[in-house]
């Protein structure tokens, strides 16, 4: 398989779109993706991203340039980020459920060449300066531009596209994804689930995520269909079932807390009569009670623990699930994909070679981002050089530990960003958004658990009459809602540590003593 693997990677068309388009050569008539308005052949497929291709090419979008897209989980989706990726310009996705603020800074930032819509013009309001209203076009006024572009050659070091997460910096940091590292990642992920033209993947996460790119690139490039389910059906769960069972699905990915829901859910036992082989769990810990459950319904079901930061590309790890590892309690986040490698640095920087020893993870080799959009300090800072001779790391921020059988064990953060429901999330930009609410003097954020699932407590100094649901209300108007805190208290003065930083521990303790 290693080799196998090398040799797509590095082989002649190894860029992620001709891995895709070659099984419009082999298989031409089989079905590549669906969603609830249109099925595509990878023919028909080929054809629809030449044709987009063609169009941004006609309005001038060529390789470098970057185009943004406001499209839902759909097949429009993934044919026009294909599309880019024909001209050599990256795709960066933006959620229609953000709040327009968010996407007016984000289109801001990374000024697009064009922005992709469906179903007609959106407001003029998010139009940022600098971007203009004439730069947003439809999806259908794109395929309508006739005319022939060659086929860009497949450079590992072009962005193939850029993700949007939330920065410590309380902006959003826009991270730079090569070809090479789309490339890695998805054929890792294939490999280790053992997917083939057989396949038949559910998407389940919002295609904005990266995390959704994890069951996309991989069923694509192995020649297998995608089914992508209207959002109803993702939430309200009976749909999820009825998808399942109806559409023969063999494969899905989503998140350990998706995975609670589906198990609460009194359709459960639908699941042993599905044709599901394989399932990914990333975004958050994979707890063995959660696995347990589950392999009660479908004992044969191969579940994987998936982990790695956006800046690793999608998940650097794809490590199954054994029986051993429910029965002990833990869970690894299993060793790192072909071409990655991992190490282990103490608070001094130095690697830390023995088990038994948490450290922070810094992450090496063919995974790794570009760097990130418009700051160059911030990528020095994050992507070091420094560190392990002739090797470039990311600083993952993230603490492990690594056992005497060579396992790596998530044991934490060393900073306040956190996965929750597969969205990074930075309480820095939530306290930041909550300070921004009128008459908010001080805002802090602190983890919380509710009942074995992450939870964010705001707190903020502010007059007493100011409720949590006036300031939940105004928050969102800066966050998605995927980032809002769960509870927000409001405090005469945040408490502090002797050596002058907010006290975490007080506060968690008050959380404690005002939740029901």
């Amino acid at each position: 398989m290693a080799s196998s693997l090398k040799e797509q990677r590095e082989g002649p068309g190894a860029g992620s779109l001709r891995l895709v388009l070659r099984h419009a050569e082999t298989q031409p008539g089989a079905l590549a993706l669906k969603d609830d308005e249109e099925s595509l052949t990878y023919g028909e497929l080929s054809e629809r991203v030449a044709a987009v291709a063609s169009g941004l090419a006609a309005m001038g979008v060529g390789p470098g340039d970057r185009v943004a897209t406001l499209l839902p989980n759909s097949a429009a989706f993934v044919v026009a980020a294909l599309g880019c990726l024909w001209v050599g310009a990256p795709f960066i996705p933006l959620s229609l459920e953000d709040p327009p603020a968010r996407v007016e800074r984000v289109l801001s930032d990374c000024d697009p060449k064009l922005v992709i819509v469906r179903g007609g013009q959106p407001s003029p309001s998010l139009a940022p300066p600098g971007v203009t209203a004439g730069q947003f076009v439809d999806i259908a006024g794109v395929l309508a531009r006739a005319g022939d572009v060659p086929l860009m050659s497949g450079d590992p070091e072009r962005d193939a596209y850029m993700i949007y997460t939330s920065g410590t910096t309380g902006a959003p940091k826009a991270v730079r994804a090569p070809e090479r590292a789309l490339v890695s990642a998805a054929l890792a992920a294939a490999g280790g689930f053992g997917l083939d033209r057989s396949t038949r993947s559910l998407c389940v996460s919002s295609f904005h995520f990266d995390g959704s790119y994890g069951t996309i690139f991989p069923t694509l490039m192995t020649g297998g269909s995608l089914v992508i389910p209207k959002r109803e059906d993702l939430l309200y769960l009976r749909g999820v079932f009825r998808v399942l069972l109806d559409d023969g699905i063999t494969h899905t990915a989503f998140s350990p807390s998706y995975l609670r829901l589906l198990l609460s859910s009194s359709k459960l036992p639908a699941l042993a009569r599905s044709g599901l082989k394989t399932l990914g769990l990333g975004g958050e810990e994979c707890l063995a009670l959660d696995v347990a459950r589950l392999w009660e319904v479908l004992p044969d079901l191969r579940v994987f623990n998936r982990y790695g930061p956006t800046e690793a590309t999608i998940a650097v790890t794809t490590y199954e699930v054994s029986r051993a590892d429910v029965a002990s309690g833990r869970i690894p986040i299993g060793p790192p994909h072909e071409g990655a490698r991992f190490y282990l640095v103490d608070d001094h920087g130095k690697v830390v070679e023995g088990a038994g020893t948490t450290a922070e993870l810094c992450i090496a080799g063919d995974q790794l981002m570009s760097g990130y959009w418009g700051d160059e300090p911030y990528t020095s800072e994050m992507l070091r050089d420094d560190i392990i001779p002739g090797e470039t790391v990311y600083k993952t921020g993230d603490l492990v530990l690594r056992d005497g059988a060579g396992s790596y064990f998530y044991a934490g953060r060393l900073d306040d960003v956190v996965k929750r429901n597969s969205v990074r999330i930075s309480l820095t930009e939530v306290a930041l958004a909550l300070r921004r609410v009128e008459g908010v003097t001080a805002a802090t954020c602190v983890l919380t658990d509710l009942d074995g699932r992450t939870g964010i407590a705001g707190f903020v100094e502010a007059p007493i009459d100011l409720t949590e649901q006036v300031l939940l209300d105004a928050v969102s108007e800066y966050l998605p809602a995927a980032m809002l805190p769960d509870e927000v208290f409001v405090v005469p003065t945040l408490p502090m540590t002797t050596s002058g930083k907010v006290d975490g521990a007080r506060l968690r303790a008050e959380v404690g003593r005002k939740s029901p």
